[in-house]
């Protein structure tokens, strides 16, 4: 399992600042960002493969 910021948010987020580096902006200016979009994936193979059960309800909250 994995609980973690979106990849796609982040590359969002990196593109947004590489754009702003490249218009004349110092990244010693630029504010940190945190996600605020997050993921729960769950290895539905892998869990089987070492006899583990996830929770109905877990699985019904995971993004993928």
């Amino acid at each position: 399992m994995s609980y973690s910021p979106s990849l796609d948010e982040a590359d969002r987020l990196s593109g947004l600042y590489a754009a702003r580096i490249l218009k004349g902006e110092k990244p010693a200016n630029l504010p940190v960002v945190q996600a605020t979009k997050l993921e729960l994936i769950v290895n539905l193979k892998a869990a089987k493969a070492l006899g583990v059960t996830i929770p109905l309800n877990l699985l019904g909250r995971a993004t993928r």
